[in-house]
């Protein structure tokens, strides 16, 4: 019933946000992104926040409470750099961007800022579209939360990590691919740094392997340690060794999933 409901709410969002350019800002008007709004401006007032994560349900997921294993994966990964879960499932950039504008990231201030986004854009694409406007519709979006997060937590580092490959839709492989070339030029190597872990998910087809996403979208546990893989060395560089202690804000999760036995 959960998985339906989730599936729901991503067929609604894609249906809600596509009649606008992906750089500008939508909200979701389901009673249970409401709800999780509301969960996520509690948090961005909770605690300390170095490392923010930004994106939809393959960021959420890692560290919510209703994936349990995800989220003890997540803590083995940053406990130590005070890193808290902005993710929500089903967004397109237009709705990261909403959240954005709509005080998830005011008064945070972290240090670094990681995001990954973009692929719920895809929903709709056809054969009939053009793939060109398509990749370029979407970078301008990811550009859009570039300067809206540079605009709001100015002195942060921004990781940008690549859409991953699908598997549930393969032909949008080469529409991905392009996206992150247009995504990578964005980056200066110095406050934005670009991460593509594509290599490192896909075989040599690009087509990400069943053992790194359950569903062709959604990473394994196998997949995010590949993509704390790639974090792990730039959050050193940025801001050091693991501390002993962690004051993130603790974990949240889907309001639709308060029902399951919480996680401690």
């Amino acid at each position: 019933m959960l998985a339906a409901v989730i599936a729901g709410a991503v067929i609604a969002a894609a249906l809600q946000a596509a009649a606008a350019a992906a750089d500008q800002p939508v909200p979701r008007t389901d009673e249970n992104s409401r709800l999780a709004h509301t969960q996520l401006l509690e948090k961005a007032r909770s605690g300390r926040i170095d490392v923010y994560f930004a994106g939809d349900s393959i960021t959420r997921r890692w560290g919510a409470t209703d994936y349990p294993e995800l989220l003890a994966h997540w803590r083995q990964t940053f406990f130590g750099w005070n890193a808290a879960n902005f993710g929500w499932g089903g967004d397109t950039t237009h709705n990261i961007l909403w959240r954005l504008e709509n005080g998830e990231l005011d008064g945070v201030n972290p240090k670094v800022i990681v995001l990954q986004a973009g692929t719920n854009n895809l929903a709709r694409v056809t054969a009939a579209d053009d793939r060109t406007a398509v990749a370029g519709d979407v970078a301008r979006g990811i550009l859009a939360i570039l300067n809206v997060v540079r605009a709001k937590a100015p002195s942060a580092t921004i990781i940008v990590t690549g859409l991953f490959p699908r598997g549930d839709r393969v032909e949008l492989n080469p529409i991905i691919a392009d996206i992150n070339r247009r995504v990578a030029a964005f980056a200066d190597g110095r406050s934005i740094r670009f991460l593509d872990i594509s290599d490192r998910l896909a075989d040599a087809s690009g087509t990400p392997a069943a053992d790194v996403m359950r569903d062709g979208l959604h990473p394994t546990l196998k997949g995010y340690q590949v993509w704390a893989d790639g974090l792990a060395p730039l959050l050193a560089e940025l801001l050091g060794p693991r501390a002993a202690t962690d004051t993130a804000p603790p974990p949240t999760g889907d309001p639709s999933a308060a029902a399951r036995q919480p996680v401690k």
